[in-house]
């Protein structure tokens, strides 16, 4: 038996959750073409054979204007100090800016092999990408260099491949039949939390956290109330829509997601409720499920 754990860390909306969810080959981490969309660690976790991966899908790393802020900056760092190897993920034409020469300094710090993904191959030439690959290759010695289109799926097999020399002989971390160490509550959490990023516009979503308040899985039916948080009275009308039109959409695309995932029928019941500035307020962070004790 083998195993290893691999950090997945960028910038924010540079494709990590992505990336994640191809290698594993279900969809577990949420995506949304908005930055930030990932708040904590989730564990994916692909077992092949004798081994078993697991990759750590972090948020994206910024400049944190709130104790929100913070604690994802403090749930990346935690990654990487658990993690056996890192994945560097980059966005192909560009070259490192501050926040990768950072996570460099952190990949070097912990004396960590690391893989470098440039991501987006698609949107740039071969010669914007040659001088991305000598740009990073002047900043570290990187295990390995793989460009990819992580939206399409391509090259993300050899991204597996390499990530193989990180695994170590020793007891698997989790059941060979597990996919995620997110509970369903969380995930059925998340999965609300995407349908506001993808329906709503501008700071709204991300002044949005849901919370499972009822999971009841029933012979062929599973029944789910959740209340979804935001931080004004303006933001709540615009998440419920005229007549209610809006929190509706978000209910029937989070519910046929919720069915596709749990194999299931789902009655959602969907509440909006004003929380002002939780963002930045150490105890609705605590009470909406974001507990610093696991970041450390």
């Amino acid at each position: 038996m083998r195993t290893a754990m691999i950090a997945i860390v960028g910038r924010p909306n540079v494709g990590k959750s992505t990336l994640m969810n191809h290698l594993l080959g279900e969809k577990i981490a949420i995506v949304s073409p908005k930055p930030q969309t990932t708040r904590s660690r989730i564990a994916g976790i692909l077992t092949k054979g004798e081994d078993q991966y697991v990759f750590l899908d972090t948020p994206g790393v910024h400049r944190a204007k709130n104790k929100l802020g913070e604690y994802m900056m403090k749930s990346v760092r935690s990654s990487v100090g658990a993690a056996d190897a890192v994945i560097l993920i980059a966005e192909a034409g560009y070259p490192a800016g501050e926040i990768e020469q950072n996570l460099i300094g952190q990949i070097k710090k912990a004396g960590l092999p690391a893989i470098l993904v440039l991501n987006k191959i698609d949107l740039v030439n071969r010669e914007k990408l040659a001088e991305t690959i000598a740009g990073y290759a002047a900043l570290h010695d990187f295990a390995a260099v793989v460009p990819t289109a992580a939206v399409n799926g391509k090259n993300v097999d050899e991204v597996l491949d390499e990530c193989a020399q990180f695994l170590y002989e020793g007891d698997w971390m989790f059941d060979g039949d597990s996919l995620t160490d997110q509970p369903e509550r969380q995930i059925a959490a998340e999965i609300i939390r995407e349908k506001t990023l993808r329906l709503l516009s501008d700071e709204v979503p991300h002044g949005c956290a849901v919370v499972i308040e009822e999971f009841k899985d029933e012979e062929d039916i599973l029944r789910i109330r959740a209340e979804i948080f935001c931080e004004k009275q303006s933001h709540k009308g615009i998440i419920v829509g005229k007549n209610g039109e809006t929190l509706k959409r978000i209910g029937t695309y989070a519910r046929e997601d919720m069915e596709d995932f749990f194999g299931t029928k789902v009655y959602l019941n969907l509440w909006v409720k004003v929380k002002e500035k939780w963002r930045d307020s150490e105890a609705s962070l605590y009470n909406l499920g974001f507990h610093p004790e696991d970041v450390q």
